[in-house]
């Protein structure tokens, strides 16, 4: 258990500046502020992350990389409805997010993690977290690799920054190197999830990894958070699967790159009355024809990967937008068009000048309920697109 009275500083102080608080620290002698200030810090950073770690007041935080590098509830979440099965290990455990939610759907499971101090933490959360069915050891992940059984699900997010504490994104410079592991995974794993960065090149790793079956592209509101292979004996081609999960929904989009690449689409130089623009998943697995079939809407350019019809389409996955003018750069264009607006959230997608050179040349602010993107059709034609949300 926490200390009460850090328990009870930690919640009463939630809010308060922490630099002010360390220079205070002689005023609370009963209190140790150093880690006090780190469950202050993690709280206020799991009531938006880790809501459901948030409302247990027993919850111990680890030091603030940790919380940065964690999964949140919802990709959590999210993966733990993927699989199912009797036993599972967690390689790399860290903040130990992912593993209580997966341990869940399994009879037995081993949190691996190598730094003892981590190991304390998730063995005392686990506990308050009510989970009876795991495991907790303290070693290295390769070490626990050799000498393991097979189990069910082998989990793995090896940590993306180098030991000056950069960040890494290839696959070899994370830690552990997956790639050097990729036989043991394969012996001992029935299924391997790996979780990498949203900014490692999707070909690339799939160059390099083998029997991918499936890759997830994690967005949480329109923000790719994570990408996650699923490593078994592939039955045919990889399969993408492009998540973005909301509020009140989750989108998927699954398809594969044979589907994307056999997909015939067309282009308009006429736009329609609706336009719309794919989520951030879509547009990192990079689904741009096949999701031009899948709603049966035209391209308005190959490279611009924006869309069009005149009638609109509700499930939409990604934003919808009204077209209610276009126009050229030409200053009497401009002038006729943008007279009247004042600001406006401007996109530039295959245009020759930037988003701030486009605003000084219009004088528009940021902000407004107005969307301009800046783009080009499918005739060559620069344009802009002076748009109102559709929903």
């Amino acid at each position: 258990m926490i200390p009460a009275t850090l328990n009870e500083f930690a919640k009463e102080h939630e809010n308060d500046d922490i630099r002010v608080l360390a220079l205070h620290a002689a005023q609370y002698p009963e209190i140790d502020m150093q880690s006090a200030i780190r469950q202050i810090t993690g709280r206020r950073i799991a009531k938006e992350k880790i809501p459901g770690w948030y409302i247990n007041e027993n919850i111990l935080y680890p030091k603030h990389l940790s919380l940065e590098q964690s999964s949140s509830e919802k990709t959590a979440r999210y993966k733990a409805n993927l699989v199912e099965g009797d036993s599972m290990v967690d390689l790399t455990g860290g903040m130990g997010v992912d593993f209580s939610f997966l341990a869940t759907k399994f009879k037995q499971a081993v949190y691996v993690e190598q730094q003892a101090d981590l190991t304390g933490i998730a063995a005392h959360n686990f506990k308050e977290l009510g989970l009876t069915n795991v495991a907790v050891k303290n070693t290295a992940a390769f070490s626990y690799l050799q000498e393991m059984t097979s189990v069910d699900l082998i989990y793995i997010d090896p940590a993306r920054r180098d030991t000056e504490g950069r960040k890494a994104i290839g696959i070899e410079d994370c830690t552990p190197n997956i790639l050097e592991l990729e036989s043991l995974l394969s012996e001992k794993g029935k299924l391997t999830m790996i979780k990498l960065s949203p900014m490692l090149d999707i070909s690339l790793a799939l160059k390099s990894l083998s029997d991918i079956s499936d890759v997830h592209i994690i967005s949480c509101n329109n923000e790719c958070k994570e990408l996650l292979f699923i490593k078994r004996k592939a039955n045919g081609e990889t399969r993408y699967h492009c998540v973005n999960i909301q509020k009140e929904k989750t989108d998927i989009l699954s398809f594969t790159k044979e589907q994307e690449e056999e997909t015939a689409t067309g282009c308009k130089s006429r736009t329609g009355k609706y336009l719309y623009e794919p989520n951030a998943s879509i547009m990192k697995a990079g689904a741009y024809k096949y999701l031009s079939a899948y709603y049966k809407i035209d391209k308005i350019h190959p490279n611009s990967h924006l869309y069009t019809s005149d009638s609109h389409i509700q499930d939409f996955q990604g934003r919808s937008f009204i077209i209610e003018n276009v126009c050229s750069l030409n200053k009497k264009e401009v002038k006729q068009y943008l007279h009247n607006i004042k600001q406006a959230n401007i996109t530039a997608r295959n245009f020759p000048l930037s988003v701030q050179e486009l605003r000084k040349k219009t004088g528009l602010k940021d902000g407004g309920d107005i969307f301009i993107f800046a783009t080009t059709l499918a005739n060559e034609k620069k344009v802009l697109l002076i748009c109102k949300k559709a929903n």
